[in-house]
């Protein structure tokens, strides 16, 4: 079994249901939260997680294609990028 890291980005206008639409569709996806942070700037809404999946069938289109389905229901964006792709547009 391997296991891959995401980094998942969510940011939008704040409302009721974001963290359990988007925890919802990672649960139906088998994929686990590492790590997370959220905070409300304003009526601004931003979370960024850190979630890993352990499973030789997970696959990343499908999920990324989920996850901006539900971005769209939400009136967010969602973002979901693999760690290293995330670590390398983000060094200095």
């Amino acid at each position: 079994m391997s296991s891959s890291r995401f980094v998942i980005t969510v940011i939008g206008l704040d409302r009721v249901g974001i963290v359990a639409g988007i925890s919802r569709v990672m649960a139906e996806h088998s994929v686990n939260i590492a790590d997370i942070r959220q905070t409300i700037m304003g009526d601004l809404f931003t979370m960024f997680m850190l979630a890993e999946v352990k499973s030789n069938e997970f696959g990343l289109p499908a999920f990324k294609d989920a996850m901006s389905a539900i971005g769209t229901e939400l009136g967010v964006q969602v973002i979901v990028q693999h760690e290293d792709v995330f670590r390398f547009m983000h060094r200095i």
